[in-house]
C-alpha cells in the first residue's frame, strides 16, 4: 500500500459531472494533465478545443473570454493583466522598428507614455492627432503608419470624436485601427457595428477594454481584454500574447464573471447620477466649463448623440469641470481635499465616487481650442445617492470660495 501522502496526491475520487449553479466553476492550474502522449501531441489551445497549460486557458478564462466577446460584439478575446497591458499587447503584436503609430492627443496618459518610452526606444515612431478634426488624422497618415489608436470619449476631457469618420479613414488607408472602448464598455455603442443596418458593418479592427473599470465594478480587480472579429488578426495578437507569457488569475476572472450580469444595471445608474451632477455643476459660478458628452455644450456632443443617442443614449459615469481662471491650483486642490464622499484616486467604475485634479497643460501637445483655461478636475461617479454627492460638492466648494 502506498504512503498516505502519495494516496492523498493520487486519490482516485472524481466528483460526478453535471453540477450546475449560477456561477461558473473556478479552475486554477499551471499544469494541465493529458490522458496520454498522443493527446498531448494533438491537443490544441489556439482554437480553444482543448487545454494544454494554465497560461493558455482554463474553463474559467475561456468562459470569460466568450462572454466578453458577446458584450462587445466580437468573436475572439484575449485576457491580459490590465487595460494598459491590453494596449501594450496590441502595440507589440502589430508594430516593428521603423513603423509609425498614430494616437489621439486626448488618449489615456499611460498609452502615450508607452509610445514615448518603450516604443520610441525600439525605433517605433508616434505622432499625436487632433481627435476632433478628422482632417488632421487624414493628414498625418503616412506610408509608415501601421496602427491607429482611437478613443471615445477622450481621457480626462471627455471629448467625443467622429468615430465613424475616423474608422473610415483607417479603412481607406488600409491601416488597422484599435479602439480603447473602456468608456463605452460595450453598452454605449458596439465597436464592431458602428452603424447598425449597414452592410458590411463599419467596425474597428480591435477593441481593448480595461475590465478593471465597469466589468469588474468593485475597484478590486486589474484586468484587460483585446477583442477582434478577424481570425487572422486575432492569431497574430494571440501568438504575441503567448510569447509575452500574459495570463490572469482565476479568482480575478471569477470576480469579473460574477459582476458581468449586473454590468448594464450599474452602468445605467452611474450614468444617471453623473448626468444629474453634471447638470448641477453647469449652474455653478465656480466652473468655466463642464465636460460630459451628453451635455449639448460639451465638445463632440453631436457625435455622441449620433452614435450613442438613441432614446436617452448612454454615457459612462465620468465628467470633468474646469474652474474659472481666478481659482488657483492651490484652491482647486483644497476643494478636492475638502470632499468627504469623493475619494482622491485614479480609475473609475467602482461603487465609490472618486475625484482627481489634473494639470492638463502637461498632458497635451497644446491647450485644445475647445477647452476653457483653468484648473481641471475629473469626477468618477459611484453608486452613492446623487443628492448626497451633490451636497458633498457644495460643502467643498463653500470651503474654497
Amino acid at each position: 500500500m502506498a504512503d498516505i501522502t502519495t494516496n492523498l496526491i493520487h486519490h482516485p475520487y472524481q466528483p460526478p459531472s453535471g453540477f450546475a449553479a449560477p456561477q461558473p466553476g473556478v479552475f486554477k492550474a499551471s499544469t494541465v494533465f493529458f490522458p496520454n502522449v498522443a493527446a498531448m501531441r494533438q491537443f490544441e489551445w489556439k482554437d480553444k478545443s482543448a487545454y494544454t497549460y494554465g497560461l493558455h486557458g482554463t474553463p474559467t478564462t475561456y468562459t470569460l473570454e466568450e462572454r466578453l466577446g458577446t458584450l462587445e460584439g466580437g468573436t475572439q478575446c484575449l485576457l491580459v493583466p490590465s487595460g494598459l497591458a491590453a494596449i501594450a499587447t496590441v502595440n507589440l503584436a502589430l508594430l516593428r522598428s521603423g513603423d509609425e503609430v498614430l494616437i489621439p492627443d486626448n488618449a489615456y496618459g499611460p498609452s502615450k507614455a508607452l509610445a514615448e518610452g518603450e516604443l520610441a526606444h525600439w525605433g517605433i515612431r508616434h505622432r499625436y492627432f487632433d481627435p476632433m478634426d478628422p482632417a488632421d488624422l487624414a493628414a498625418k497618415i503616412s506610408p509608415q503608419t501601421r496602427l491607429m489608436w482611437l478613443e471615445a470619449a477622450g481621457s480626462v476631457t471627455l471629448e467625443f470624436p467622429d468615430l465613424c469618420a475616423q474608422v473610415r479613414l483607417c479603412k481607406a488607408a488600409g491601416v488597422p485601427c484599435a479602439l480603447d472602448n473602456t468608456w463605452g464598455a460595450g453598452l454605449a455603442f458596439k465597436p464592431f457595428d458602428l452603424q447598425p443596418g449597414q452592410l458590411p458593418p463599419l467596425a474597428v479592427d480591435i477593441s481593448v477594454h480595461a475590465l478593471t473599470k465597469y466589468p469588474s465594478g468593485g475597484g478590486d480587480v486589474l484586468m484587460g481584454s483585446v477583442i477582434t472579429t478577424d481570425q487572422r488578426l486575432h492569431m497574430q495578437l494571440k501568438l504575441c500574447h503567448m510569447r509575452l507569457g500574459l495570463g490572469v488569475a482565476a479568482n480575478d476572472a471569477e470576480s469579473v464573471l460574477r459582476a458581468l450580469p449586473s454590468l448594464s444595471l450599474r452602468y445605467r445608474q452611474h450614468d444617471e447620477s453623473t448626468r444629474a451632477l453634471a447638470h448641477w455643476c453647469q449652474k455653478r459660478d465656480e466652473f468655466a466649463q463642464v465636460l460630459h458628452p451628453a451635455l449639448p455644450q460639451s465638445p463632440g456632443h453631436a457625435q455622441w448623440q449620433a452614435l450613442c443617442g438613441t432614446g436617452l443614449g448612454a454615457a459612462a459615469g465620468l465628467f470633468s469641470v474646469i474652474f474659472k481662471p481666478d481659482y488657483s491650483q492651490a484652491q482647486v486642490d483644497a476643494f478636492c481635499d475638502a470632499l468627504q464622499l469623493f475619494k482622491i484616486g485614479y480609475s473609475w467604475g467602482g461603487p465609490m465616487s472618486l475625484v482627481m485634479p489634473y494639470q492638463l497643460d502637461t498632458m497635451r501637445s497644446k491647450w485644445p481650442a475647445h477647452l476653457e483655461r483653468g484648473a481641471l478636475v475629473r469626477f468618477s461617479i459611484g453608486l452613492e445617492s446623487a443628492a448626497d454627492l451633490q451636497n458633498d460638492l457644495l460643502q467643498a466648494l463653500q470651503q474654497v470660495v
